[in-house]
């Protein structure tokens, strides 16, 4: 992320209403940004990929664009077209003291 951008979305973080919805979406993004950079990486266009997952290649570009929601099945076909694999980690959103305790 360029410094610009950082301090851009450092200053609309401060509001809560932008930090909750950033935060709804970040996961999101960060799968979008990853296909991209994946796809890019592997030197094929969104056609190219889409004919591999046996899709549209509007469907590919509504997953990188974040305008359609991806399950974990064509999130597993996609990066196997590109000769990835997808790791899934879950973690406490807060500290493990306050989550296991009764």
């Amino acid at each position: 992320m360029s410094d610009d951008l950082q301090k851009y979305l450092e200053k609309r973080l401060e509001s809560p209403e932008f930090r909750e919805e950033w935060e709804a979406s970040k996961l999101d993004y960060e799968v979008a940004r990853q296909l991209i950079q994946l796809r890019k990486k592997s030197g094929l266009t969104q056609e190219q990929l889409a004919a591999k997952v046996h899709t549209k290649q509007s469907e590919i570009s509504r997953i990188e664009n974040g305008d359609q929601n991806i399950s974990l099945d064509k999130l597993r076909k996609i990066a196997q077209a590109m000769g990835a694999e997808v790791q899934v980690q879950l973690k406490p959103a807060k500290p493990e003291s306050q989550v296991f305790q009764k």
